[in-house]
């Protein structure tokens, strides 16, 4: 069911949810947390609350959007109100913003916020600078944002890293699990030995795989190397070196991954690149801060970047002393990533 409340005020949004609750039941009792999403007015908009309607599957909870729209407009707040089947197990309120009225949008969230559950503010787009310090951002224990999805990636998750508070996360980091969990259970596996260097491939513009890299240096110890991938996306490939030989876990395709070791099989496993969706389901499972992601965001200084070496990169011919003893010369093939 979907509700229009154009040109409407916080006070009756407030007094139709509640004639709706009588209606339909009491359907704010379950309710976790409330979920602020925060966003321009636009198509890209939708594709959010679908997001957050799937999460809430898992995660019972008020899901209040935030959409600014032109500024140049009068003050007007236009709101709809979406719940059964248009809300997944949640209750959406959606408030268009306009005029003056776009900048305040912590004034209008906090009537619609529901009584003692934690607020969890969400930028799937364009973020803050410092989302702890933004209106809304202030209201929340757990603050989500996506560098992935800003103009510049690298840059926006160098801005996370300056501006970090006790509560922020990214689904940069999120998109990560599957890959720390291989890698951790890679090690528990013999041979027993310290990982003497690292090194993890991916796109140029993809903030996963520096963080994924930092990650890597934080908890090894040593400055792990961030390669640009000429093919595939997301992350490439990962490598850790060892002195009886690497750990090498390659995704070329975005899919499936290959795990190869000395002394085991290789073996495949699935490493989907994940969705919004899942992304945001997992952050909601949790709202104290991720000291983890924390420490990998201050060992973002500490990664070394490097680039693919081309084919000019490779080892220079054998001497032509070697040639006259009727042998070609001998070309040593470079290690991608190396």
């Amino acid at each position: 069911m979907i509700i229009d409340l154009p040109s409407t005020t916080t006070s009756q949004i407030n007094s139709r949810l509640v004639r709706l609750r009588d209606e339909g039941g009491a359907t704010t009792l379950g309710r976790v947390l409330t979920l602020v999403i925060v966003t321009e007015d636009g198509q890209r908009t939708d594709a959010a609350i679908d997001a957050a309607n799937d999460a809430s599957r898992e995660h019972p909870c008020r899901v209040i959007v935030v959409a600014r729209g032109a500024r140049q407009a009068a003050p007007r707040l236009d709101a709809q109100i979406r719940v059964g089947g248009d809300a997944g197990a949640s209750e959406v309120v959606v408030l268009r913003l306009y005029g003056e009225l776009a900048k305040e949008g912590a004034s209008c969230v906090m009537p619609l916020l529901l009584p003692d559950t934690p607020v969890v503010a969400w930028w799937p787009f364009d973020a803050p600078v410092s989302p702890s310090k933004d209106p809304i951002g202030q209201l929340a224990q757990r603050r989500i944002t996506d560098a992935a999805a800003e103009k510049n990636p690298i840059k926006a998750l160098e801005s996370r890293r300056a501006h970090y508070a006790p509560g922020d996360t990214d689904l940069a980091w999120t998109r990560l699990t599957l890959w720390r969990a291989m890698l951790a259970s890679s090690l528990d596996l013999p041979p027993y030995e310290k990982v003497v260097d690292a090194e993890v491939t991916g796109e140029a513009d993809s903030p996963s795989t520096d963080l994924l890299a930092a990650w890597l240096t934080d908890r090894l110890k040593v400055p792990a190397k961030r390669f640009k991938a000429t093919s595939g996306e997301g992350i490439v490939e990962v490598r850790l070196g060892r002195p009886s030989g690497a750990v090498d876990l390659l995704r070329p395709d975005g899919k499936v991954g290959t795990l190869t070791q000395p002394g085991q099989p290789s073996r495949r496993v699935a490493l989907q690149r994940r969705s919004v969706r899942d992304c945001l389901a997992e952050e909601l499972r949790r709202l104290d801060p991720d000291e983890v992601y924390a420490a990998a965001l201050k060992s973002l200084a500490k990664v070394v970047k490097g680039r693919t070496p081309s084919p000019k990169d490779e080892a220079p011919a054998a001497p032509a002393a070697e040639a006259t003893n009727g042998s070609a010369p001998k070309k040593s093939k470079a290690k991608a990533g190396s």
